[in-house]
């Protein structure tokens, strides 16, 4: 979980950013991520943030796998959930990382390599036939779906732990959204 931590916490987005003179972290919805990079440099620029976030997660899937011998193995998932904990607070970037979808999406191939491949084949599908937006919605919401014809329960189990993290940096920037527009609001009301 260690290994996997230090190697989600490279912010690949700000170096990136940083590169084309931008910091992520200022800009559009104020995320160190790939979808971020996206939205702010465009696709060429993003792309190695894609393929850097994701690189986090699956080497440290491989470290786990390592460690412990077992594909999908409970060190692989423990490494994983490491890499999304760094990437989402990266002791390299003072706390303030991004979602850690894209570090989900590399460890998965390492938790169910079958799978992976499947959700990836579906993203770029629904990619083509609509759009990247919900080609990657249903590239990372099929995985569990698809592991469970590959994988025991307790496996895609822990996977919806895995997406728990996500989903919980989601609600927690939509509740500081919140916090901070009704203290911009009082700021701007008007003093009796």
């Amino acid at each position: 979980m260690i290994i996997g931590y230090l190697l989600g916490s490279i912010p690949v987005a700000l170096l990136v950013g940083r590169r084309h003179g931008v910091d992520l972290r200022e800009v559009g919805d104020r995320n160190p991520g790939a979808w971020n990079a996206l939205e702010q440099l465009g696709p060429r620029a993003a792309l190695p943030v894609f393929l850097g976030d994701a690189a986090k997660g699956l080497a440290a899937g491989l470290a786990g796998l390592a460690l412990g011998g077992e594909l999908g193995g409970p060190l692989s998932y423990a490494a994983v959930a490491g890499a999304m904990l760094g990437h989402a607070f990266p002791v390299f970037a003072s706390f303030r990382g991004g979602k850690a979808v894209m570090t989900f999406v590399g460890g998965g191939f390492t938790l169910s390599p079958v799978a992976g491949a499947i959700a990836l084949g579906a993203c770029a599908l629904v990619t083509l036939l609509s759009s990247f937006a919900w080609g990657a919605r249903v590239g990372v919401f099929s995985f569990p779906l698809i592991q469970l014809a590959f994988d025991p329960v307790g496996r895609v189990l822990a996977t919806g732990g895995l997406m728990a993290i996500i989903g919980l940096r989601f609600l927690g920037d939509r509740l500081r959204g919140r916090s901070s527009r009704a203290r911009s609001a009082r700021a701007e009301a008007p003093r009796a």
